[in-house]
């Protein structure tokens, strides 16, 4: 392979790891956030049942008038205002889904443009500080794959959160915990050290 074509290459790996680790850092800030919302969430249904379970007209609080349909409507109110903040977050798990796409699709893009050029040797070559131009390219893809991966699958259990199905908003933050999958997120910090040299080289 030419000395300019792998220099590219090279340098387009770099810009491609650098931005997997602003993309976990993104992700793994903003799964913080979405936390304590999906607890929100499971707490305003528990209330919202509670509600439902309680005669109201056979209690000391029948002398407020329509208190049942005014608590109801503003804890319908607040599970609207959570999901619309959860799916706020789920626009910058997208960012970062997308910005580690958009990396992973141009290095491979480049790295076809000059696979005429590139022979097996250069290709599985490593060394002390830089891993092989193969593994850099399979460990992006993977990475790639586990954030599209996780996102559709946290996209599809918001698009079933509905403010008036209680069961389903209960079971949301042990389903949405369900989705964690640290064996690859700890797979992605091993990536980040095992290129740590050849990004600073």
């Amino acid at each position: 392979m030419s000395k300019p074509a792998l220099t590219q290459l090279h340098q387009a790996l770099r810009k491609s790891f650098q931005s997997l680790e602003n993309s976990q850092t993104l992700w793994r800030s903003v799964l913080s956030e979405c936390s304590p919302l999906l607890v929100s969430l499971g707490n305003l249904a528990e209330q919202s049942r509670a509600l439902s379970n309680v005669q109201i007209s056979n209690t000391p609080l029948r002398i407020f008038p329509d208190l049942e349909e005014r608590l109801r409507f503003k804890l319908l109110q607040e599970t609207d205002t959570v999901l619309g903040k959860l799916n706020e977050k789920m626009s910058s798990l997208q960012s970062a889904r997308d910005a580690i796409s958009n990396q992973v699709s141009a290095v491979s893009q480049l790295y076809e443009q000059n696979a005429d050029s590139l022979d097996l040797l250069t290709v599985s070559e490593r060394s002390a500080t830089a891993p092989s131009i193969a593994d850099m390219l399979e460990w992006l893809q993977d990475a790639e794959r586990h954030y599209r991966q996780q996102f559709l699958r946290r996209k599809a259990l918001l698009q079933t959160l509905r403010a008036d199905n209680l069961s389903l908003l209960e079971s949301a933050p042990k389903r949405w915990e369900s989705l964690e999958s640290s064996s690859a997120e700890d797979n992605i910090t091993d990536i980040l050290c095992k290129v740590s040299f050849f990004m600073e080289s």
